[in-house]
């Protein structure tokens, strides 16, 4: 059984999201959630509060036991880009894009995962 997670509008940028979701993407959820705990990054924070949130909402909805509970997937996805302009010399303008994402986290159980790969 997957169960999804999703955070939306999240005000930082895809690219740097997607580094933390690379990092905890196959692990176990409390191994994933140690391992961000040390991390510095601001994606860092939200990608824990995201599998969390995946976690009781498996644990709540589902009936599932927090202990085998697997990060089968996490991603980050564009959202909208906010276009503000950097006034330079001469008149001229600079664009800065103010990047949004949409971060989502399938948790499955342990079983699943492995009778998937026997299969």
């Amino acid at each position: 059984m997957r169960v999804i997670a999703r955070s939306k509008w999240i005000k930082i940028s895809p690219r740097k999201l997607g580094l933390v979701a690379k990092l905890v993407r196959g692990k176990l959820v409390a191994e994933a959630l140690r391992l961000l705990q040390f991390l510095p990054n601001k994606g860092a924070r939200i990608m824990e509060k995201v599998i969390k949130s995946a976690a009781a909402n498996a644990k709540n909805n589902y009936k599932m036991k927090e202990e085998g509970l697997v990060v089968s997937e996490a991603f980050a996805n564009k959202a909208v880009t906010m276009r503000r302009w950097q006034p330079r010399a001469r008149g001229r303008i600079f664009p800065i894009n103010k990047r949004t994402s949409h971060v989502t986290v399938y948790v499955t159980s342990k079983q699943d995962t492995v009778s998937k790969e026997e299969s």
